[in-house]
């Protein structure tokens, strides 16, 4: 896939909300760590515009987008936050210009739309990453991971074991995000093609029976047949109902993989979590599952 050029200090990065609403309040910590980056951040012309929970109108939301998609002063694009909402620009948005001249496109959660829909039918690389409504609140090391990925430093990340765990190695392209999201592009044209690469999936506050029922979504789709890799983040705040499913969330995905043969490693530090590491969807990496265990990009 096409690799969009690294940031260089003095660039523009545009923040935008794709879904839900935030608040001046609740940005101006982003950009401030972003001027320290070197960076300048641009904020869209709606950004703080509300309509009951999304930031502002599909149409407000999807001018701003379209602006920094368009505007070839804009090297990046940081999503300001998650929730709901990508999917309702997905379809009136103009890859174009974009196409020609490709920035990144960075964000997680709800932003996995865009993360799919890019990789799968325009071959550009976008980053899996933490985003402005958690500048304040996640480690250190999340912050980190995002500035080394725009300024094109390596991604190398170890990382412990668990009994559930199956080893090999393996050199393919990462593709995924949010296991919602995943189950809902299924069956349009924005659902990624998975084969022979390594998926990642994560989620949050979702019952166990859901997960059970977007892993047989993916199953019956075909998209867990032919992966070279499996990474599994976050599966965060997991709920029950009042009587137990049995299994908890990657006893549940494991279970769904257990007749394929690919690596498959658990409680990497991605998602919902406090700890959420860059990924490159799109882009090539190791993985290595062991007794230790080893991805870098």
């Amino acid at each position: 896939m096409k690799k969009p050029p690294y940031l260089k200090k003095g660039d523009k990065i545009a923040i935008v909300a794709t879904a839900r609403k935030i608040s001046k309040e609740e940005i101006q910590p982003a950009i401030a760590i972003l001027r320290s980056w070197e960076l300048e951040p641009i904020v869209g012309d709606s950004l703080f515009e509300e309509d009951n929970q999304f930031a502002g109108t599909v149409k407000q939301r999807l001018s701003d987008l379209q602006t920094a998609l368009d505007d070839e002063s804009v090297k990046a694009i940081l999503c300001a936050r998650g929730g709901y909402g990508t999917v309702q620009l997905i379809d009136s948005i103009n890859f174009s210009n974009y196409k020609k001249t490709p920035k990144w496109i960075i964000g997680y959660s709800d932003v996995t739309v865009l993360h799919n829909h890019i990789n799968q039918n325009l071959q550009v690389q976008t980053l899996h990453a933490t985003m402005p409504i958690n500048f304040t609140t996640t480690h250190s090391e999340s912050l980190s991971s995002l500035k080394h990925a725009l300024f094109g430093e390596e991604l190398r990340y170890a990382f412990a074991s668990t009994k559930m765990n199956r080893a090999g190695n393996v050199k393919d392209i990462v593709v995924g995000g949010n296991l919602s999201i995943l189950y809902s592009l299924t069956g349009t044209n924005s659902q990624i093609n998975t084969a022979g690469k390594i998926l990642f999936i994560e989620d949050l506050d979702e019952y166990l029976y859901h997960i059970d029922r977007m892993m047989m979504n993916l199953k019956r789709a075909g998209m867990l047949d032919n992966l070279s890799g499996l990474i599994v983040g976050g599966m965060s705040d997991m709920n029950d109902n009042a009587i137990p499913y049995g299994k908890k969330a990657e006893e549940i995905i494991l279970g769904h993989v257990a007749a394929y043969k690919y690596p498959v490693c658990f409680n990497f530090d991605a998602g919902h979590t406090k700890t959420n590491l860059a990924l490159v969807m799109g882009g090539e990496a190791i993985l290595s599952v062991g007794e230790s265990c080893s991805l870098s990009f």
